[in-house]
């Protein structure tokens, strides 16, 4: 027996530290959260813990697969890593001969690893000379928010949590997508802490808190706006901090004395009362009191028109309170920017051709994938490599998607564990390592450590990390560098600064040894102001984005798609469609497990009484749900969780496991975000019927 120190990889604020257990024969016999790390703590999530479920699934992908069926039919046959490769390098060379802006690799967080996440991969896309992949679907909304505020994406530190005094849990649902953060925050209400939930959506979270305040989608910002009236009308105010540390005052408290609680009852869909009733809470917790008030956001919240403004404006609170003096108290969205990343040695970004190559954003992949290509786009995608991704799956306006990826013209390689939406349209798959059997380091958004994670297993079958994929492919496109000989753990070792002050604390032998590893970091790290921001202030009024020529205020910008903002539209499509994580999946990956699945057996939609009883609807009746942009079906939860007007669609689902063949991202746009050019799943009309 041996005990194999490792990280999870998955799309998760907590990135937990864990331990594997190897029996003599060389076969993981156990998982467990280690109990050492104190962001983890011993425990892992109900997905998590059934990962060697997924390890040793019985559909693993083990060999190279050649289709040779119609696109989308799923029919492959095994062929050598030799021919893969060739055939791979092949039409690559003959593409890029052409144009190598041709050629798009698709890649999120399938993995959060620094190394086999966009190591090698990005250093042979850059020397190649390929469309660069805005990589925007999940974060970009908040974390450009977070930059024209505080300089990067930083915040408070996780650990503190369960010393706070209020916890605003705003636009997340973190029983199911943030264990560790939930274990502080009931930690901090066993102590006496009021928690107060922001959803539209009464999910398992809102249900455990003292208060939930249920708004319409899309109308945070104006919410928060809301709140900085009353504490500038109440003088609910920490002047001194004000004063000291931040910028542009007298801006923000014009631009929120319009946003009345009146108004902002109309704009949200709550009462005023409520307004009054959260902001003398934390006001007086805060300014009175001087308690510790915190607000855990999440990307929820971000998923509309004006996502970015949202975070804005929230962010703008803790600083207004004075919250960032107390260790428990301010703000965390992420803490991904505490990391000192060595982007440029781990990426080599300098290999790129001059100009760099045109950007392609992942979010509106299905229009990109059936652009004919002209002077404004630049030449049509003929190649697609798509890895630690499920595009077909996760990507909105699906019908698009799936219509690209159809394209017999277009040659696409996916790198995965299974055979996914994505890869039934695959000319060639190629069969890749899980986290159990390859070398990774990882940083976090959600904590302040470093964690490493050790293969414990041998590869099963011919499966191979991404990084020796892509090591292999750049010895046959005839890439002479250097770089790509670098091993895996040169790559883990190239991923930080290491002579960065944030790092003084670790040394690569003991973070190697021990599995992880905090960041030098204060607690209270913005107690005295310091924000790495240009002017050092949290920024109520950005120069950043008023240089960008954008309102350098924060401001309620209203949805694409609402009953107030197109009353044309909701005619036709009256219901809002949030489409939040499916509890027992992680984007797409976990769907198919068969001891996850089966709690969920198909897609579902919960919807309100008095909306199901308007259409004649009954529980577990199957429904359609519908707009201009396509159609899904789902199972009818009827349930006072949400709200009148809204309905729920947990998700992702593999299309290939729903009735219908389809899901929630049939009906999503792809339009984009006011800042950090991001999605609006959460932005969607539909209307509902039996199917």
């Amino acid at each position: 027996m041996k005990t194999v120190q490792a990280a999870c990889p998955h799309d998760c604020p907590d990135t937990c530290a864990m331990r594997v257990t190897v029996d003599d024969s060389g076969r993981a016999i156990r998982i467990e959260g280690d109990p050492d790390h104190p962001p983890t703590a011993g425990v892992l999530c109900t997905k998590v813990s059934r990962y060697l479920e997924r390890t040793y699934h019985p559909e693993r992908l083990l060999t190279p697969l050649k289709r040779n069926g119609p696109k989308g039919s799923g029919r492959f046959v095994p062929v050598s890593w030799d021919e893969a490769l060739d055939t791979i390098a092949v039409r690559l060379t003959d593409i890029a001969r052409r144009d190598p802006q041709a050629i798009l690799p698709y890649s999120y967080a399938g993995t959060m690893g620094l190394v086999q996440g966009e190591g090698m991969a990005a250093r042979f896309f850059h020397r190649l000379g390929a469309s660069r992949l805005e990589r925007t679907i999940c974060s970009s909304a908040g974390k450009a928010a977070l930059q024209a505020t505080f300089g990067a994406g930083v915040g408070m530190d996780v650990e503190q949590f369960g010393q706070a005094r209020v916890i605003l849990i705003w636009g997340t649902n973190p029983v199911v997508s943030s264990v560790h953060f939930w274990r502080q925050a009931q930690a901090a209400k066993r102590r006496g802490a009021i928690l107060v939930a922001i959803d539209p959506y009464r999910s398992l979270t809102a249900q455990k808190c003292d208060h939930h305040l249920a708004l319409l989608p899309g109308t945070d910002a104006a919410l928060a706006l809301g709140l900085m009236h009353v504490l500038i009308r109440d003088d609910l105010l920490d002047h001194d901090y004000i004063a000291a540390h931040t910028a542009g005052f007298e801006a923000l408290k014009a631009r929120a004395a319009g946003y009345t609680p009146e108004r902002v009852a109309q704009l949200c869909g709550i009462d005023a009362a409520g307004v009054e009733t959260l902001a003398q809470l934390i006001g007086q917790t805060a300014v009175r009191d001087r308690q510790a008030v915190a607000i855990r956001l999440n990307y929820g919240m971000q998923r509309t028109r004006g996502g970015g403004n949202a975070v804005r404006a929230v962010a703008c609170l803790p600083a207004l309170l004075g919250s960032w003096r107390h260790a428990a108290g301010g703000l965390l969205l992420s803490s991904g920017g505490f990391y000192p990343r060595n982007l440029q040695a781990l990426e080599r970004p300098d290999l790129m051709p001059d100009p760099p190559p045109r950007p392609v954003n992942m979010v509106q992949i299905g229009s990109a994938l059936l652009h004919p290509g002209d002077a404004s786009f630049g030449p049509k995608i003929e190649a697609v490599i798509v890895y630690n991704s499920n595009p077909v799956a996760v990507a909105p306006d699906g019908s698009k998607v799936q219509a690209g990826f159809a394209r017999t013209d277009l040659f696409t390689v996916v790198l995965e564990h299974f055979q996914t939406d994505t890869a039934d349209y695959a000319d060639i798959i190629l069969p890749a390592t899980t986290q159990l059997e390859h070398v990774d380091i990882h940083a976090s958004y959600g904590h302040r450590h470093v964690v490493v994670n050790h293969p414990a297993i041998a590869a099963p079958g011919e499966c191979r990390p991404n990084t020796e994929i892509f090591r292999q492919l750049a010895v046959r496109m005839g890439f002479e560098e250097p770089c790509f000989r670098d091993d895996d753990w040169t790559l883990a070792r190239q991923a930080f600064d290491w002579e960065h002050p944030a790092l003084r604390d670790l040394s690569w032998d003991g973070l190697l040894q021990q599995g992880w590893g905090k960041l030098a970091i204060a607690d209270a790290a913005f107690a005295e102001g310091g924000f790495p921001t240009a002017s050092g202030r949290c920024e109520f009024t950005s120069t950043e984005l008023g240089a960008q020529g954008l309102d350098p205020l924060p401001d309620f910008i209203a949805p694409y798609e609402s009953p107030q903002s197109n009353p044309a539209l909701a005619a036709r499509y009256p219901l809002m469609m949030v489409s939040p994580p499916e509890r027992h999946f992680l984007n797409t990956t976990f769907v198919n497990i068969t001891s996850l699945r089966g709690k969920t057996p198909e897609p579902v939609l919960e919807i309100h009484p008095e909306d199901a009883a308007a259409r004649g609807l009954e529980d577990g009746q199957l429904l359609r749900i519908f707009n201009d942009r396509g159609t899904f079906q789902a199972q009818a939860v009827i349930t006072g969780r949400t709200r009148p007007g809204v309905v729920v669609a947990p998700s992702v689902w593999w299309k290939k496991y729903s009735r219908d063949g389809r899901n929630c991202n049939a009906v999503t746009s792809e339009a984009l975000t006011d800042m950090g050019h991001a999605p609006t799943f959460y932005d969607c009309l539909v209307q509902v019927e039996a199917a």
